[in-house]
């Protein structure tokens, strides 16, 4: 025990010794909480639209009015020759393309009208898709507004919507917590590791090989320096999601922490593994960065599982951020208990017990 103690006070020292990191532990997850949710998001604002108006009716100025008065789309203009929109779709002036028929309105009071035609610029797939379900829902409620004039029961008495757990269909709150986690990955996942070789690269780490010291007991002074970092780190992301973004757990804040204990021991044991096999910083870095990149693509921080491919969803039950993204997730948002997340939590128990035993294992004692 002394040992360990010995061993923790100089992993200490050297963390508060450094001129660089203790101002990094800090000021990191400050900027990553305040300046990426303003800018990660999914909602796409500002799409480009220009109307092509054949009918000249009451219908079709709704229709424009509507566009204008949308605070996702900006009406370009309205012209009445369909060549000139194209060629501004073409020249990446416009995104979306409205073409209104001739006599919609008379048809549409009549008979089957024909159809609104929509052109959109696919070469940015999200901006095009999104762009066109805002104008398909903008035309769609012009109508029933036009509709409504006539028949005064109109669908939106029919039809209720009720959004669970994010009513306000805000982003941020479903990236927040992902963010927490990219966070740890960051700073649990490379300190640890650069820790290590930068302690081979040195020279110091051989005046410990030829010491009695215990491979386990190496590794957990490793290790529980960047444990507590981790714990104040998720501490100040939360409180700057509370004061920034108003965003609170709905469940308890203990379970968070206690997910949040288990998911570090796993990241660093993984990345004091991969220190052990790896000489000089950069080959830490490069290696680090490929596994890192791989958690964050294929572990639901960004993207659904669900909307993998099948092999793909499979091949996630063997990457711990799948477990505490669910875990976050669910006690942030929805206020899930233990009782439905334990598989989660009995998950990350097992990956951070390999791993660990991993770096201590892989650990090359020279005595």
């Amino acid at each position: 025990m002394r040992t360990f103690i010995v061993l923790l006070q100089k992993e200490l020292l050297q963390i508060r010794r450094n001129s660089f990191l203790p101002k990094l532990i800090l000021v990191f997850p400050i900027m990553v909480m305040l300046v990426i949710p303003l800018f990660t998001t999914m909602d796409v604002r500002n799409v480009n639209v220009v109307v092509v108006d054949f009918d000249r009716s009451t219908a079709s100025r709704r229709i424009v009015s509507h566009i204008e008065a949308s605070e996702y789309l900006s009406l370009m203009g309205v012209t009445s020759e369909y060549g000139v929109a194209m060629k501004q779709l073409e020249q990446g002036k416009a995104d979306v393309v409205v073409q209104v028929p001739n006599h919609f309105e008379r048809d549409m009071a009549i008979s089957d009208a024909d159809k609104i035609s929509i052109t959109a610029n696919a070469v940015n797939a999200t901006k095009g898709s999104m762009g066109t379900q805002y104008i398909v829902q903008t035309i769609a409620r012009t109508l029933q507004e036009l509709q409504g004039e006539r028949n005064p029961r109109q669908m939106s008495e029919l039809v209720t919507v009720q959004n669970r757990f994010n009513p306000t269909l805000n982003y941020r709150h479903y990236m927040i917590p992902a963010l927490m986690i990219i966070l740890f990955i960051l700073v649990c996942g490379f300190l640890p590791a650069l820790s290590i070789v930068g302690e081979k690269e040195s020279g110091t780490i051989e005046q410990i090989n030829v010491t009695p010291v215990g491979r386990m007991t190496f590794t957990l002074s490793k290790l529980l320096p960047y444990w507590v970092i981790g714990l104040f780190v998720l501490t100040v992301a939360m409180i700057v999601a509370w004061l920034v973004y108003g965003l609170t757990p709905a469940g308890s804040i203990g379970l968070i922490y206690l997910g949040a204990a288990l998911f570090i021991l796993t990241i660093s044991g993984f990345s004091l593994t991969i220190a052990n096999f790896s000489e000089t910083m950069q080959q830490t870095m490069f290696v680090m960065f490929f596994f890192i990149m791989i958690f964050m693509l294929m572990s639901g921080l960004l993207t659904p599982i669900d909307s993998m491919p099948d092999w793909a969803q499979k091949f996630t039950i063997i990457l711990p951020p799948r477990y505490f993204v669910e875990i976050l997730r669910s006690v942030y948002l929805k206020g899930t208990t233990f009782v439905e997340l334990w598989t989660n939590y009995l998950a990350l128990g097992i990956f951070a017990i390999i791993f660990n035993l991993l770096a201590a294992i892989t650990y090359k004692k020279q005595a």
